[in-house]
């Protein structure tokens, strides 16, 4: 069964952000909406270019009111380690969420569980804590925030504008499609 379009799993855990441990709860991704994005585990090889490339884009995804949570089944303790060591992970100004017991990525249905790892999963939410957007990669796969960028951007048009969908390659200003018999065939 697939997780689009059904509410997120109550959680609570803590993150190292912005300096500091703070708690964070799937009530923290309701009323805005949020990207969870899971990685295999900090101190690793391609975490660092997706959570850096994320960290260079961050600003994009704050001016659409969206808010990131990094996960992995790494302690908030590693984190601040990772962060405190690595040039490309200091940029990182978003919730870094540690899950050590694994419960935020078995709710997500993303844990390798003979590893005690994470898949690469993205989860777009909507402000209801409906999730929009599941993409679960391999480990070897990186992620492209612009293309995330681009994905949640037509979530929200779709949101606000009933009876529309996005086309292929849909960026904000271009024409959407609103779905008809008449269209049968015809694109």
């Amino acid at each position: 069964m697939s997780l689009i379009n059904t509410a997120i799993k109550p959680f609570k855990s803590t993150a190292y952000h912005n300096g500091k441990f703070v708690p964070v709860s799937d009530a923290d991704l309701k009323g805005k909406w949020s990207v969870v994005v899971f990685y295999p585990a900090d101190f690793t090889f391609v975490c660092p270019t997706e959570l850096g490339d994320l960290a260079d884009n961050y600003a994009e995804f704050k001016k659409l009111g969206v808010e990131i949570y990094s996960v992995s089944t790494d302690t908030h303790f590693t984190h601040k380690a990772w962060h405190d060591t690595s040039d490309t992970i200091k940029k990182i100004e978003y919730p870094m969420v540690g899950d050590p017991t694994g419960a935020i990525t078995r709710n997500f249905e993303v844990m390798i569980e003979e590893e005690g790892l994470a898949l690469r999963g993205t989860f777009v939410i909507n402000p209801e804590g409906i999730i929009k957007l599941c993409e679960i990669h391999d480990n070897g796969i990186g992620r492209d925030a612009k293309e995330l960028l681009r994905k949640v951007q037509a979530a929200q048009y779709v949101a606000s504008h009933p009876g529309e969908v996005c086309p292929a390659k849909w960026t904000p200003g271009q024409a959407t499609l609103a779905p008809s018999l008449d269209l049968v065939g015809k694109i």
